[in-house]
């Protein structure tokens, strides 16, 4: 007889998952009994939340879905803000909870970590929420879950298991059914072939690509050649087209150069992106004309009809789609409209630049061509903020943060280590705020017990400065945003972390250079008094 938490743990490694993210508890240690034996490999968070966010940065960098196993009641409220965060960008993570048990659950009486509805709260971040109510159910719920992350908009599942249910003996030692392949949708032929047309018939031709269209950077590089059409990346979906690339534009979509290049355009191609509000302006589904001339690829047909209206929706896998778009698509002499419109955005974008943001820009770059290879990983800081109005990542997935979206803090720590453990050869960065930090501040002890290079980059500047900026603004005095700093150095050592400080850019690349050669796990704090300009260059 097996237990039916080992049977859990077996059905998960028969879906390929090598990592699991949790917090061992009272009510989940029976799918311990079943983990300590297997190949699936545990990582230990200090908080909730923190498996959460490691697990988004897992799911971002692998293509995998990030796994979490979190306790009842507290345990599933503390990683709801990462799960929000995963549910906005569309990250594929699977969190399996225990619940009170028949008898308990639900009554109000008190229980340890009782909720009155843990599903309830859960349906807001899921894609599906369900409870398990008898063991055979779970293989099949797991099938609707891997197959929900392959065949559509990717986003968080919540499995539900009463704890008495775990330590119950199973007639079954293995999943009885192999697992089901799927594959996303194609869109539809005709409406294929009327996106050809149009886009056939354009003089000028704009693409933009979103997070959704990382998986397609080959077909859309090809693509735009044929079109000789820039291509505009969100922030999700910097590096679709290389740094340096003629046609690529990592500019912010809500700035002026990228509004103009959308107006100018007379077919633009949308694909696996929102247009929405937090990565294009506020006024967009106003430019009802821009939808004239709109052809959309989302696999979300939901999607497909919300902010600005298309003439033409293509419901599908972006890869796919853009599969079936190109050979369809004529190629063009490069008659300069896509090089000249996207060297012109680029300039234009540099113009409303500050002297600030120019510097932050650069730091990022040098990040970027200092370590071949290197993931970055952002919180809500002023850098990252820099880098999502003009940032040029190497190559999808290499470049992503909070500050879009749910727009969580503490992000960028625990989001880093996922994306360590799911490129181990690769270096990575965490690009933190001194007040997003401390949000998540002990993740450092979980980088030091799994052993994992990693390096900190710490933009201090004493207190959530941009929302005092803000204050400031509406003429209302600076309250609880001026808040302590603690001495980064000595936290670093208590956790086995180095520790430097770079006082420009050129000590910055010495030091991350240094570091990654000896992989070393290190904080590097910026000197505010050189890096921090933007009063000077207001």
């Amino acid at each position: 007889m097996t237990k039916f938490g080992r049977f859990v743990v077996e059905c998960l490694a028969g879906y390929g998952v090598e990592h699991v993210f949790g917090i061992p508890g009272v009510h989940t240690i029976e799918l311990y009994r079943g983990l300590a034996g297997s190949a699936i490999r545990h990582v230990t968070p200090r908080h909730e939340q923190g498996a959460g966010f490691m697990a988004d940065g897992y799911a971002r960098v692998s293509g995998k879905p990030g796994v979490c196993f979190i306790i009842t009641g507290p345990g599933l409220t503390n990683i709801a803000t990462a799960m929000g965060q995963a549910y906005s960008d569309s990250i594929p993570m699977l969190v399996i909870s225990t619940v009170n048990s028949a008898g308990a659950l639900g009554s109000g009486e008190g229980h340890l970590h009782e909720l009155p509805d843990q599903r309830q709260l859960m349906r807001q971040v899921t894609a599906f929420s369900h409870t398990i109510h008898d063991p055979q159910e779970f293989e099949t719920v797991l099938a609707r879950a891997f197959a929900t992350f392959e065949s559509s908009r990717p986003r968080p599942v919540h499995i539900e298991i009463p704890v008495e249910m775990l330590a119950r003996d199973v007639g079954f030692a293995r999943p009885p059914h192999g697992r089901v392949p799927t594959a996303p949708p194609a869109a539809h032929p005709k409406a294929v072939a009327e996106a050809a047309r149009l886009l056939n018939n354009a003089q000028r031709p704009l693409l933009i690509a979103g997070g959704g269209a990382t998986g397609a950077a080959r077909e859309i590089e090809d693509l735009a050649s044929r079109l000789q059409a820039p291509v505009l990346m969100t922030i999700n979906g910097r590096g679709i087209l290389p740094a340096g690339h003629p046609l690529g534009l990592s500019v912010s979509a809500a700035s002026a150069a990228a509004l103009d290049l959308m107006e100018r355009a007379d077919v633009i191609l949308a694909i696996g992106t929102e247009l929405g509000p937090t990565d294009f302006d506020e006024t967009l589904t106003s430019r009802r004309s821009l939808g004239e001339r709109l052809v959309r690829v989302d696999i979300d047909p939901e999607q497909l009809v919300r902010s600005l209206r298309p003439a033409i929706g293509l419901v599908g896998d972006s890869k796919a789609t853009i599969e079936a778009l190109g050979p369809s698509v004529r190629r063009k002499e490069a008659d300069g409209w896509g090089r000249t419109a996207a060297s012109h955005a680029r300039q234009a974008l540099a113009n409303e630049l500050t002297a600030a943001q120019h510097i932050q820009i650069a730091m990022l770059e040098t990040l970027r061509d200092t370590l071949p290879g290197v993931i970055i990983v952002g919180d809500s800081n002023q850098p990252v903020y820099a880098g999502c109005m003009g940032f040029a990542a190497a190559a999808p997935k290499t470049f992503f943060n909070s500050a879009t979206g749910y727009g969580t803090l503490g992000y960028g720590l625990p989001a880093a280590l996922g994306a360590k453990i799911a490129a181990p050869q690769l270096p990575v960065v965490a690009l933190m705020g001194d007040g997003g930090l401390q949000f998540t501040l002990a993740e450092l002890g979980s980088v030091t017990e799994h052993g994992a290079p990693l390096i900190v980059v710490l933009w201090n500047n004493n207190g959530y400065h941009e929302i005092e900026k803000a204050m400031l603004r509406a003429d209302i005095d600076p309250l609880g945003v001026r808040i302590f700093t603690p001495d980064f150095r000595s936290i670093a050592a208590a956790f086995d972390w180095q520790h430097e400080t770079a006082r420009n850019i050129a000590e910055l690349s010495k030091i991350v250079r240094n570091a990654a050669a000896t992989g070393a796990r290190i904080v590097v704090e910026l000197d505010e008094a050189v890096f921090r300009i933007e009063e000077a260059s207001a």
